[in-house]
């Protein structure tokens, strides 16, 4: 559902994230913002997996096979059910509760975001405990700083 909130397009529907200096440019030009056209540039997702690091190249591999093309990636530590495991280190016994893994981010279109999930979810399976998680999260707005883009565009 779409907010109604005050803005300088035409349409009382707008979502409201679209920047107000494309608001403005519109009004401006006499041409009112549709809430359809306001509406996609809102319409992108965000999947974040948390992924075994040694799955890293597969997943890029299945992203890319999709015409996904930019992602953002980080090392991280972490525990689920896994709760970690203990290692032996000259003759003591420790227990790692964080476990390194690997976080892949990417910003994509909606209508892309079902089939990025299942690649990614086929690439980084291995059946075993600590595979990792998979989340989808919308996302409101982006710009592209250089260029100004906005929107899907800008991604």
């Amino acid at each position: 559902m779409l907010a109604s909130v005050s803005c300088y397009c035409y349409e009382s529907a707008c979502c409201g994230w679209l920047s107000t200096r494309l608001h403005r440019f519109a009004k401006h030009c006499g041409q009112g913002v549709s809430a359809a056209r306001c509406q996609s540039y809102c319409d992108m997702k965000k999947l974040e997996a948390i992924i075994k690091p040694f799955k890293l190249e597969e997943v890029k591999e299945a992203l890319a096979e999709l015409g996904i093309e930019g992602m953002t990636v980080t090392e991280v530590k972490g525990f689920g059910r896994q709760k970690g495991h203990t290692e032996i280190y000259r003759g003591s016994e420790y227990t790692v509760d964080f476990l390194p893994k690997v976080k892949v981010e990417v910003v994509m279109a909606d209508d892309l975001i079902e089939k990025a999930v299942n690649v990614v979810v086929a690439a980084a399976k291995t059946g075993k405990i600590g595979d990792g998680k998979v989340f989808v999260l919308p996302v409101e707005h982006a710009v592209r700083i250089r260029t100004e883009e906005i929107g899907e565009k800008a991604v």
